[in-house]
């Protein structure tokens, strides 16, 4: 009887132990980084993901179940350290409400594979149509009131449909967007000619036959009938796809890129010392892993190690 009661202890004891030390490695990962999905938070915005850079994450340590209570938070800690935020526009095959889908390609993937990105990154998911520029904004706005984000280094960069998104977030909002990528996209904007305001890259592919590079060459026509296009950089990347330019969102240059810009630059350059060329863009992966272990909240889901198809044509 005694034997059996300490037996009994001993497995309680036992899986007591294997709980904390569960506990304290899962909290160990999550204040490194985190990454948390949110829904019908930030009013008249989109369902989103929200990623903590690793030294941020315990100032900036938010519950996915308080979600609806964010708003009225404050940043309360005594020591900031404000980081740029990026947004990361997805194209049309990621358009849905099953924000999963929003890690299967681009900024979240890359730091998913070990691409080191030391900024807020947000990634919403668009249920259908065109990016909406306002829509955006407010939940750019939701991150600066529950985040410390440097305002002066807000970045957007998509694809196909997030780079059509891409364009006209920043020609709509060409003083609050520090810099801005857009890949294999075009412009639904009236107000092309504010991009001369901004750093902005365009790449895009000449075989592209999803959306032709000719949708690019109406945005640079439209802004240079505007004015200067001194802060512009336009690569048409010789004999590439649609899908190839995605390798983009992977290499470290574009992100060096546009952390490289800030809205109290004197003038506003563009810094084009940075070289993103066929040349070194078939190269995007070669420091990165196959499969993630980026914290998230991920429960109910699934997450597979997956790319978009066109990503496989390497």
């Amino acid at each position: 009887m005694g034997k059996s009661i300490l037996h009994h202890a001993h497995d309680c004891l036992c899986t007591i132990g294997v709980f904390l030390i569960l506990t304290f490695l899962y909290s160990c990962s999550t204040t490194a980084q985190e990454l948390r999905p949110f829904h019908n938070t930030a009013p008249g915005g989109y369902h989103f993901w929200m990623y903590t850079p690793p030294a941020s994450a315990d100032s900036a340590h938010h519950s996915a179940t308080a979600s609806t209570r964010l708003d009225k938070h404050r940043k309360h800690h005594t020591h900031k350290e404000l980081k740029p935020l990026v947004v990361f526009l997805h194209g049309a095959s990621l358009c849905g409400r099953n924000l999963q889908m929003v890690r299967r390609y681009g900024t979240l993937d890359a730091l998913d594979r070990g691409r080191k990105i030391d900024a807020y990154v947000l990634a919403p998911q668009n249920p259908g149509g065109a990016w909406k520029p306002d829509k955006l904004m407010h939940l750019c706005e939701w991150a600066f009131r529950n985040y410390d984000i440097d305002t002066t280094r807000v970045y957007v960069l998509g694809m196909s449909l997030g780079g059509y998104g891409t364009i006209d977030l920043a020609a709509a909002y060409p003083h609050r967007i520090a810099a801005a990528m857009a890949l294999c996209g075009g412009g639904t904007s009236r107000t092309l000619g504010n991009l001369n305001h901004l750093p902005l890259w365009i790449l895009h592919g000449t075989v592209d036959r999803a959306v032709p590079i000719s949708a690019s060459d109406k945005v640079v026509a439209a802004m240079q009938k505007a004015g200067p296009t001194d802060r512009l950089i336009y690569s048409r990347l010789k004999g590439y796809n649609h899908g190839q330019p995605a390798r983009i969102f992977y290499m470290k240059e574009a992100y060096e890129w546009l952390f490289s810009h800030r809205l109290n630059d004197k003038g506003r350059p563009v810094n084009r010392s940075v070289t993103i060329n066929t040349t070194n863009i078939p190269l995007a992966y070669r420091d990165l892993k196959r499969k993630g272990s980026l914290a998230g909240s991920t429960k109910g889901h699934t997450v597979t190690d997956t790319r978009e198809s066109v990503l496989q044509n390497k």
